[in-house]
């Protein structure tokens, strides 16, 4: 799959303005997607769509984070430790959101669990930038060193995430094991992949939203988290549209029994775990099953097996330091490496069913941070003095009680299913109950 923007749209207003072209990977991985549901239309035998590309509210989709509201009040996408911290011979970027990042990067430089940020930036202001990041892979935790675009193109690492296509698929061997042949777009209903069962098993943004994104087209998607790792409520409530949540201790015998007769009925699993994190989850895996799989660095290169995030990934590749004004680096103005990555995926997976409607074989889907980045700082269209970005308007958020979000990129649809579940709240089962609004 190739990203070529999508020039035929108007572009009203200066929406995700930036030195880099960042409408146009948005507007792109959403055109993507809307290419492929018009090849699953086709695999089925419907007429394509017509659709209608909203720059705005492809933007107000992209920065979703910056539009949520709870009780009127705006939320805070980073934690007190995620940020920018000056080191004793550049920066670096930590990523701190969830509480076990948290302590493993306090442990990482040596500070005690209730060390501020103030601790944090007079440790890391005495300590290298390359210190910083050696200490942080050493202990799991997430930092790692701003860099110029040209140094991280010349390392290894960075030559792995830009290597292959934006959206990498692989068929799956025939084999003789039995199996049910794929049941996409069996069932009539809401949207083209309605009947379509999914289990989501993906966290933080770029695949929650592509799981939303076929949620939004109609397939009925379950996620499926441990007990023991709690969700970001509000990151929940941003990206959990349209989807059940439930928990499932996998590692029991009675939760792996549960796991195995889920992952027999589904069509479609989407994971967001660096690989060979699952240890074995998916082995006995249907040979049919479209499987999608997000990550931070890639697949291959000696930063594979590390933990990853779009703030992350901007620092580490350049993207930072091209944002930036002078000496301090910058960011891009949404978390747009995360949802195109996620719109990507979603496009891969919908091609993925309409090519296995035909053949009845099974896909493994791979999209990365890193090279959806790749593609960015390659791309034309850079600007040199961008304005502001502009801010959505109105129209392009929905309220439901007390919470407003961002109304989904695709025009066509007003809004997703219904609003994020409670985590956690549902049962691990293909019950068929669509949750009511």
């Amino acid at each position: 799959m190739t990203l070529m923007g999508y020039p035929g749209i108007e572009i009203p207003g200066d929406y995700l303005a930036a030195r880099l072209p960042v409408l146009s990977l948005a507007a792109g991985s959403v055109a993507a997607l809307t290419g492929a549901v018009d090849r699953f239309d086709r695999a089925h035998g419907r007429d394509p769509r017509s659709w209608r590309l909203d720059p705005e509210r492809i933007a107000a989709s992209f920065a979703s984070d910056r539009l949520v509201r709870v009780s009127g009040a705006p939320v805070s996408g980073f934690a007190e430790l995620s940020g920018f911290f000056a080191a004793a011979d550049g920066w670096v970027r930590t990523h701190a959101n969830y509480p076990h990042h948290r302590a493993r990067l306090l442990a990482a430089l040596d500070l005690s669990d209730d060390a501020g940020r103030d601790a944090v930036a007079a440790r890391v202001g005495n300590l290298t930038a390359a210190d910083v990041e050696d200490r942080a892979a050493a202990a799991q935790a997430v930092a790692v060193r701003v860099r110029a675009a040209a140094e991280w193109a010349a390392s290894p690492q960075g030559a792995a995430a830009a290597s292959g296509d934006l959206v990498s698929t692989v068929v799956h061997a025939e084999s003789s094991r039995p199996g049910t042949p794929q049941r996409s777009g069996r069932e009539s209903g809401r949207g083209p992949l309605a009947g379509v069962k999914v289990l989501d098993l993906t966290r933080v943004i770029a695949g929650p939203v592509a799981t939303r994104t076929l949620a939004l087209l109609g397939a009925d998607v379950l996620r499926i988290d441990p007990p023991s790792i709690p969700e970001i409520v509000v990151q929940h409530l941003d990206t959990g549209q349209g989807k059940r949540s439930a928990l499932l201790d996998v590692r029991s015998s009675d939760g792996r029994l549960v796991w195995d007769s889920l992952l027999a009925e589904a069509d479609v699993v989407v994971t967001g775990y660096r690989p060979g994190a699952l240890h074995g989850l998916l082995d006995d895996a249907p040979d049919r099953l479209v499987r999608g799989r997000v990550c931070a660095w890639g697949g291959s290169g000696p930063w594979a097996d590390r933990r990853g995030f779009d703030s992350i990934v901007q620092a580490a590749s350049g993207i930072a330091t091209i944002e930036g004004r002078g000496d301090t680096p910058g960011a891009l103005p949404a978390q747009a490496l995360d949802h195109a990555t996620g719109y990507l995926l979603a496009a891969g997976i919908v091609d993925a069913l309409a090519a296995g409607h035909v053949d009845g074989r099974g896909r493994t889907v791979d999209v990365s941070l890193a090279r959806t980045g790749a593609w960015l700082l390659t791309a034309d269209g850079r600007s040199e003095d961008p304005p502001p970005a502009a801010v959505p308007g109105p129209r392009c958020r929905t309220a439901h009680g007390d919470l407003v979000t961002a109304r989904p990129a695709l025009a066509e649809f007003d809004d997703y299913p219904f609003p994020a579940r409670p985590w956690g709240g549902d049962t691990p089962d293909w019950s068929g109950v669509t949750p009511s609004p």
